[in-house]
């Protein structure tokens, strides 16, 4: 996939043109969503916004409806996408996704074969990090989660990117005829894939499975141990908590991201 024919939506051009899906945030925080649409106009309780209005303007903007309510105006960052596309399956939230693309040391160009799409949010954070000469290939068992993930993934990237192939079903059942760089599961029974792993993994490669229970865990790193081809599994979590500023009223938010999953780690021996 050359860099031309890259997703046009990955573009930091840092103004709005035709077809960008803007997010607008009006002065008590809430937020909504419209995609450019030359000739339409977007209507709130108090006045209205002319989409034409917002085509050349930078992001960071602030916009005014007719009757003077006003909102800023940016690019959703992929988290903001993530959270807010439509789900067939619970997503991995972005605090995962992030620590997936960082400790599988997810690469400009790798090769990375995924199985559970869901809604598609991890395979977004994976096409993103292996840029345009590398490629994910993705298996999904169900079709429904295959068809929404490929829609939320068309609309953020505008387009279905060349270098993301999609199959539907069991992927210790596919025929690989290449070796990856990177294996990354999310599904219910990852240790049943443990062999397969093996097999289509490159030595040095990265295996990691994303799972929600201590079962589950407790299972894929005695499969890894037993497997005989994988160093020893690391496993870890991560709890995002955010904090109120204020002046001088600073303090943890009452709220917070609490347990998501469990993050399973482990690297691709040499054969032999």
């Amino acid at each position: 996939m050359s860099e031309a024919n890259f997703p046009s939506k990955l573009a930091n051009r840092g103004f709005f043109v035709a077809g960008d899906r803007v997010q607008l945030t009006d002065q008590k925080g809430k937020i909504y969503s419209i995609t450019i649409t030359p000739g339409k106009e977007w209507h709130t309780h108090k006045g209205w916004i002319v989409h034409d209005d917002l085509i050349g303007l930078p992001e960071g903007s602030v916009i005014s409806t007719s009757a003077g309510l006003k909102f800023t105006a940016f690019i959703p960052l992929l988290t903001d996408y993530v959270l807010s596309m439509p789900r067939g399956a619970t997503i991995v939230y972005p605090k995962d996704a992030a620590l997936i693309v960082g400790f599988a040391d997810i690469f400009p160009g790798a090769r990375v074969l995924e199985a559970g799409v869901g809604s598609g949010a991890l395979t977004l954070s994976l096409l993103r990090a292996v840029g345009p000469n590398g490629l994910v290939h993705s298996v999904e068992r169900r079709e429904e989660f295959a068809a929404n993930a490929s829609s939320n993934i068309e609309n953020y990237f505008g387009m279905r990117p060349s270098n993301w192939s999609l199959q539907i079903g069991s992927v210790q059942d596919q025929v690989f005829s290449e070796q990856f760089d990177r294996v990354i599961l999310d599904m219910l029974a990852p240790w049943e894939c443990i062999e397969m792993a093996a097999r289509v993994l490159r030595p040095g490669g990265v295996f990691m499975a994303y799972v929600a229970t201590t079962t589950q865990l407790s299972a894929t790193a005695e499969a890894l141990k037993e497997d005989g081809h994988f160093t020893e599994p690391e496993s870890f979590e991560s709890m995002v908590r955010g904090w109120h500023h204020e002046g001088l009223a600073v303090r943890p938010q009452q709220r917070m991201i609490g347990h998501t999953g469990f993050l399973i780690f482990s690297r691709r021996m040499a054969p032999g």
